[in-house]
């Protein structure tokens, strides 16, 4: 990480986009997943800390079907003036997205399982608590927002054998458990759909496994992408995986051979095709379904994040689920 000047926060997600100091916020709204990483948010007390710095405060009612979308919304036509997220990243996407429309600020509390943006932000992921001294002595990042058809995502979208560990019940409960059990399986029989990979004059004809994500991943070896050294440059990271089985696909990617596997970052759109209507996906870990063929692309620095002035950074960098799993299943 590097130092962001006299403000002393270390962001890894900055490079000639240097931290502004914010002006504080008059009424920020703050949506709370009490359940996201097994109770995260109650333990640190974040809804009550949030109310004394001024915040109306939304708490998630699993018991409810409730569009969290539809009430950031609602919120902003009431008179907010930044949105926050105290949850995982699938529930962080959702509302980023109605702040980039709204060119409201961000906030963003870790309190889910993973917290990957979190981590590229250099977020203490610790202590979520920590996240809302932003709100009294902040700085703003502006970074990018990524998009598969009309669903934002700050982290990636994927497909094939990865989208099936998300769609499974269990994986919530279970990543690595459910990687180990489905994804033999999946490469084995080529099961799902057939997918066609276009960008540029590049195509990617029948991979087993897409990663589409908000700028690229750092790779020291193909099975284990990690961190994002920019959420800022502006481009889409691809990784797709090709194998006629399991041992070859886990040799491949131990081995570096670029025979099966691709990876690029890309300024251009991302064409997903699929022989089926609706694809099923894995947006920031959340199981969706987007109709074909799914366009993904990035709109550039679209979302402005306050972070706080002093951070020490995060924990050791994190690898999506399924990927590093490939080269273990075998």
């Amino acid at each position: 990480m590097r130092s962001a000047g006299a403000c002393g926060f270390r962001a890894r997600a900055v490079s000639e986009n240097a931290p502004r100091p914010t002006t504080g916020a008059r009424r920020p709204f703050l949506i709370v997943n009490p359940r996201s990483g097994g109770g995260k948010a109650s333990r640190f007390g974040i809804a009550e800390r949030a109310r004394a710095l001024g915040a109306q405060v939304f708490l998630i009612d699993h018991s409810l079907s409730q569009d969290l979308a539809t009430i950031a919304r609602r919120a902003v036509d009431e008179g907010a003036d930044l949105l926050g997220v105290a949850g995982g990243d699938g529930t962080q996407a959702l509302v980023a997205e109605v702040a980039a429309d709204s060119a409201l600020p961000f906030l963003v509390i870790p309190a889910g399982t993973r917290n990957h943006f979190a981590m590229d932000l250099g977020l203490d992921r610790e202590d979520p608590s920590a996240a809302l001294e932003a709100l009294t002595d902040g700085v703003e990042l502006w970074v990018d927002l990524g998009y598969a058809g009309e669903r934002a995502f700050v982290n990636n979208v994927s497909f094939g054998a990865y989208a099936a560990l998300v769609q499974d019940p269990a994986y919530r409960d279970d990543k690595l458990g459910t990687a180990v059990r489905i994804l033999p399986e999946f490469l084995a029989r080529h099961e799902g759909p057939e997918l066609v990979v276009r960008t540029g004059l590049l195509t990617v004809d029948g991979p087993d496994a897409v990663l589409v994500s908000n700028n690229p991943y750092q790779v020291d070896d193909p099975a284990g992408p990690g961190r994002r050294a920019r959420l800022d440059s502006g481009l889409l990271g691809v990784l797709a995986v090709r194998a006629e089985t399991p041992a070859e696909t886990a040799t491949r990617l131990r081995s570096g051979q670029p025979h099966g596997f691709t990876r690029l970052a890309t300024p251009d759109d991302v064409v997903v095709h699929a022989d089926v209507p609706a694809l099923p996906a894995g947006l920031d870990g959340e199981a969706v379904g987007l109709p074909t063929p799914v366009r993904c692309r990035i709109s550039p620095r679209a979302l402005r994040v306050w972070v706080p002035r002093r951070g020490r950074g995060a924990g050791p960098a994190g690898r999506p689920p399924g990927w590093a799993a490939i080269g273990r299943v075998v």
